[in-house]
């Protein structure tokens, strides 16, 4: 099974998770709780930096995208000439 790390990246569970797996094992080993929270704050600060890196690319990927289907539409259109003498599809400046 592959994993999708992207998503997984972007998810707030996974932070979530990583932080409530990592805060006990400090604890256990008697790290300081100041440091504990000093580690838990970067780790959560991290995964906000992440997470929006990731959904800016997301949405601009979609916006390429539609952008090159739009273009795409727009080129298959008819530019003959209609009834009443009007072109359609297309400029006005064409």
């Amino acid at each position: 099974m592959k994993i999708d790390w992207k998503r997984k990246l972007a998810s707030r569970k996974f932070w979530m998770a990583l932080v409530g797996f990592i805060s006990p094992i400090l604890i256990a080993f008697n790290v300081p709780e100041n440091d504990v929270a000093t580690i838990t704050s970067i780790i959560m600060s991290g995964a906000t930096l992440i997470a929006y890196i990731l959904a800016e690319g997301f949405v601009d990927a979609q916006n390429v995208e539609q952008k090159h289907h739009f273009y795409e539409v727009y080129n298959e259109e008819e530019k003959e000439p209609n009834p009443i003498g009007f072109r359609t599809g297309g400029d006005l400046n064409d």
